[in-house]
């Protein structure tokens, strides 16, 4: 999913309204998509990023190289920060895959300035991601107990209600929450099907984990699904909740 990720950041950060000179920081900073596009578009003082995995630092680092960012490895529910440090802090496609989501919001809050944006955005598993929709309703349509696999089932905390009292219940005010909506275009059914074979995430793995045979009916079976236009192409919607709110002043 990180070729759309990019495509997300820009609205949200516009959404968020945070001006130049600010101190960022971007939590799960992943392969440095969020912060490459808060430098290229809003002019921080800083960015501080952080990853449990030290192979995406490593790769941030090299994709960013610019002395106003600080990369780090690790935990979103033990930030390394000290408190009111940042004027906004960011969280992409991060919070329904940890397992305490509450704390990680928590300690956003702490390290962000009173008066501060905390903010945050995840992929509408359940309806609004069409890529994994056709995938996982073919899937299920195969083989029923897959069900218990399809992400829509798994994170429920990726709707806009969820979002809201996640934010509201860790102390942050006037809380908003706003839908993204990207278009995600593929070239033909084995651009499509290319991420599935990956191995990493969710639907990948479970592609990885049954045989030829039972590989290529699924294939064909998610073929069979999608909208492909004459000339072979494949246009998708997605969807990303963002949601946002204010740390308080004491």
């Amino acid at each position: 999913m990180g070729r759309w990720s990019q495509k997300v950041a820009s609205p949200f950060l516009t959404w968020l309204g945070v001006g130049a000179a600010a101190r960022w920081s971007d939590v799960g900073c992943g392969t440095g998509a969020l912060s490459e596009t808060i430098l290229r578009r809003h002019d921080p003082a800083s960015v501080g990023g952080l990853d449990r995995s030290a192979g995406y630092v490593a790769y941030a680092r090299a994709r960013l190289q610019e002395p106003r960012v600080r990369l780090a490895i690790g935990d979103a529910a033990a930030l390394p920060w000290k408190a009111y440090v940042f004027d906004a802090t960011v969280c992409g496609l991060l919070l329904n895959f940890l397992p305490d989501a509450d704390l990680a919001v928590r300690e956003m809050a702490r390290v962000t300035t009173p008066g501060g944006m905390v903010a945050a955005y995840v992929w509408d598993y359940s309806r609004g991601m069409e890529m994994m929709r056709h995938f996982w309703d073919a899937a299920v349509a195969l083989w029923a107990e897959t069900a218990a696999l399809d992400q829509g089932e798994r994170f429920p905390l990726c709707q806009p209600e969820p979002l809201k009292a996640l934010m509201t219940q860790a102390g942050l005010q006037s809380v908003e929450v706003c839908a993204i909506d990207i278009e995600t275009r593929f070239r033909d059914v084995d651009d499509y099907w290319r991420p599935f074979l990956g191995g990493q995430g969710a639907a990948p793995s479970y592609v990885l984990a049954l045989d030829e045979h039972a590989r290529q009916r699924l294939r064909e079976a998610v073929r069979e699904r999608l909208p492909v236009a004459p000339d072979g192409s494949i246009c998708l919607q997605a969807r990303a909740w963002a949601v946002k709110g204010i740390s308080p002043r004491s």
